[in-house]
C-alpha cells in the first residue's frame, strides 16, 4: 500500500475515532452531543501508530462479521440477565462494545426478521409476514385450532427485486460468505441468489432437519464427522473462510446459526451440568402458567436448552479466536443479534422470557425484544449501553456506514443509519412498525404494533381493539392504559393504520365458518391437558436418569 493511500487509511481511522467518541457520549446520554475539537489532538498518537502499521496486505476498510442466532430470548444471555445459561464469549462481546438494551426484531417469527434484516424494511413493506411455510387462507383450518380469522397470504421467497446487504458489500468489494440458516426461499431464492459469494448450509428449511448432531440432512452441507455438532461445524466453515481470504480485501461473513431453534439437543455431559445448576438453584414446582391461548414457561430451569445454548456460545468463542489469532480482531466490525424472542410457548416450550411478556410469536415485548452487541475496537469504545430504541432494519444502513461505504440509492429501506444520527448529535425521532395478521405456532394474536417514545399501542385484528403501554414504567406490560389515553390511543392507531395502508399491508379476514364451540374446545384441551403434559415432561427432564434417547441425539456422549 503506498504512501497516498495510507494517509487515506488514517484519515478513516481518525474519522473512526472521533465516531467511537460520539458512541460513548451517544450511547450514555438521552441527548448526545459531539466531541469538542480540543479532544482530536488525543487522536494523534493511535493515527499515528494506525500509519506505521500500514502494510502491503492491509485493507483501510473494516471487515464485518455478522452473528445471527435463531429463537434467542433476550433474557437467554448472562450478560443480558440470566443466572441459569452461560455465555461468556458472548459476554465478552457485549461488553467489548456497545449493547443495545432496547433493541428489537422487526417480526416476533423468523423469516419475516430475516428479510428485514438482509432488505432494511420493515415487514409490511416488503411482505413476508409470517415463516415461509405457514399455511394462509383456508389452508389455515387444517392446523384445526378454529380461530375467528384466516391469515393472509405472503411471498414464498425473498424477491431478487431487493438490493440486499450482501449485495451492497459486495459492490463496494467485500468478499461475502454465509453459513447457517436461511429460511428466505426455495431453490431459487438462495444466499448466492442475493449477494452471497459462498454458501454453507443455507436453504428453505428454517429448522436443522436430522438435529443439531451429523449426520444432518442439509442439502448444502456435508456430513464430515458423525456425532459433529452443528453450531460447531458452521463456525468452523466460518472460520475456514476468514483464514483463506484475500487479505488485500475486506470481507462480509454473516454466521446465522440454526440454534437454538428446536428441536432443542444437547450433549449428556451439558445437560447434567445444568440438570445439576438447576437442582442447586432451586427448581419450582410449577414450570408454566396459561397465556391467552397456551401455556407459557415460567422460569428459566430447562437442562436441554441451556446446553445447546452454551454450545452455541462455544461457537461464537471459536470465530472471535480465529478473528484474535489472524490479528483481524482490531479492524473488524462484529454484530450479535437474535431474530426474535425467545420461545417460551409452542415448538419446545424453551425458556422464559420474564419479566418480559411472552415470547416468540408473541405481540408482547418478549417475542419483540432482542439482545444486539456491536463490537468495533477501532471505532466504538467498549462497555458501553443505549437505551436508544432501534430494529433490525436498521443494521443494514449502519453496517454499510461504519463500514464507510455511501448509502445505497438501490434499495429503499424503512430503516436508519445510526451512524448518522450520531454525527448529527441527536437520538433517532421515529416511529417502529410491526405487522404480524398470523396466528402462528406460539399463541399470539393477529396484530399490528407501533412504539412511540415510551409508548407501545398493539392494534389487535379480530376485534380492533387497542392495548397501550407505558415501558418506561411498565416493561412487563401488565397494565393497559389505554382508558387513560384516549386521545394518545387514537393518534397512535391513526398513525399506525395510515403507515400500513401506504405501503400495502395485508390484513387477515374473517372465517365464515369459525365455530365458537370448537374454540372453545382447543381451549380446554390446552389448559387442561396440554399444560398438565408439559410439567410431567419439564420434571422429566431434571430427573437424575433422564435419557432421551440411546445415545444423546447422535452426540455420542
Amino acid at each position: 500500500m503506498g504512501p497516498f493511500f495510507c494517509a487515506v487509511a488514517g484519515a478513516v481511522f481518525v474519522t473512526s475515532l472521533v465516531k467511537s467518541q460520539r458512541v460513548l457520549l451517544f450511547a450514555q446520554t438521552k441527548h448526545p452531543t459531539l466531541i469538542p475539537m480540543k479532544a482530536l489532538c488525543s487522536l494523534a498518537l493511535p493515527a499515528f501508530l494506525f500509519l506505521t502499521a500500514c502494510g502491503p496486505d492491509a485493507p483501510t476498510e473494516p471487515n464485518v462479521l455478522f452473528i445471527l442466532a435463531d429463537d434467542l430470548g433476550y433474557h437467554d444471555l448472562s450478560v443480558t440477565g440470566s443466572d441459569y445459561y452461560e455465555t461468556p464469549h458472548l459476554d465478552a462481546l457485549a461488553n467489548a462494545g456497545i449493547q443495545f438494551t432496547s433493541a428489537y426484531t422487526t417480526s416476533r417469527v423468523c423469516s419475516p426478521a430475516r428479510a428485514s434484516i438482509m432488505t432494511g424494511q420493515y415487514t409490511a413493506r416488503h411482505g413476508i409476514t409470517d415463516w415461509i411455510g405457514a399455511p394462509t387462507g383456508e389452508a389455515w383450518r387444517k392446523y384445526g385450532r378454529h380461530n375467528k380469522l384466516l391469515p393472509p397470504d405472503y411471498p414464498h421467497n425473498l424477491d431478487t427485486v431487493h438490493h440486499t446487504m450482501a449485495e451492497a458489500f459486495g459492490d463496494a468489494g467485500y468478499q461475502t460468505f454465509f453459513a447457517g440458516k436461511w429460511h428466505l426461499g426455495d431453490e431459487t431464492s438462495r444466499p448466492e441468489d442475493h449477494g452471497f459469494a459462498i454458501n454453507k448450509g443455507g436453504y428453505s428449511s428454517g429448522s436443522p432437519r436430522g438435529g443439531y448432531f451429523s449426520p444432518w440432512e442439509n442439502p448444502v452441507l456435508s456430513n464430515t464427522t458423525p456425532g459433529e455438532n452443528l453450531s460447531m461445524r458452521l463456525a468452523q466453515e466460518t472460520t475456514d473462510f476468514i483464514a483463506g481470504i484475500d487479505r488485500s480485501k475486506p470481507f462480509f461473513a454473516m454466521l446465522s446459526f440454526y440454534a437454538v431453534h428446536g428441536p432443542i439437543q444437547t450433549t449428556e455431559e451439558k445437560w447434567r451440568k445444568y440438570r445439576q445448576k438447576a437442582v442447586e438453584q432451586g427448581v419450582a414446582d410449577s414450570g408454566f402458567g396459561m397465556e391467552r391461548r397456551l401455556p407459557v414457561r415460567l422460569h428459566q430451569d430447562n437442562p436441554v436448552y441451556a446446553g445447546l445454548v452454551e454450545q452455541m456460545d462455544d461457537a461464537v468463542g471459536l470465530v472471535l479466536n480465529q478473528l484474535e489469532a489472524l490479528g483481524l480482531d482490531e479492524n473488524t466490525i462484529v454484530v450479535f443479534t437474535s431474530d426474535h424472542g425467545g420461545v417460551a410457548s409452542g415448538d419446545a416450550f424453551s425458556t422464559s422470557n420474564a419479566p418480559l411478556r411472552g415470547g416468540k410469536g408473541y405481540q408482547w415485548e418478549g417475542g419483540l425484544r432482542v439482545p444486539l452487541f456491536l463490537r468495533y475496537p477501532r471505532g466504538i469504545e467498549a462497555t458501553q449501553q443505549s437505551k436508544v430504541p432501534i430494529t433490525g432494519a436498521d443494521i443494514y444502513p449502519s453496517l454499510l456506514s461504519l463500514a464507510g461505504i455511501p448509502a445505497t440509492t438501490r434499495q429503499l429501506m424503512d430503516g436508519r443509519d445510526l451512524v448518522a444520527n450520531i454525527d448529527e448529535g441527536i437520538a433517532p425521532d421515529r416511529p417502529l412498525f410491526w405487522h404480524y395478521p398470523h396466528y402462528g405456532n406460539q399463541g399470539g394474536d393477529p396484530s399490528s404494533v407501533i412504539r412511540r417514545d415510551n409508548y407501545k399501542l398493539i392494534h389487535y385484528h379480530e376485534d380492533g381493539k387497542d392495548e397501550l403501554y407505558d415501558l418506561y414504567k411498565d416493561r412487563e406490560e401488565r397494565l393497559n392504559v389505554a382508558a387513560q389515553f384516549p386521545d394518545l390511543v387514537s393518534a397512535m392507531r391513526t398513525e399506525l393504520l395510515t403507515w400500513l395502508e401506504s405501503v400495502g399491508a395485508r390484513f387477515p379476514e374473517k372465517d365464515p365458518i369459525y365455530d365458537p364451540v370448537k374454540a372453545a374446545g382447543v381451549a380446554h384441551f390446552r389448559r387442561d391437558t396440554l399444560k398438565p403434559r408439559l410439567e410431567l415432561q419439564r420434571k422429566n427432564m431434571l430427573e437424575d436418569d433422564y435419557l432421551p434417547n440411546a445415545d444423546w441425539w447422535g452426540s455420542g456422549k
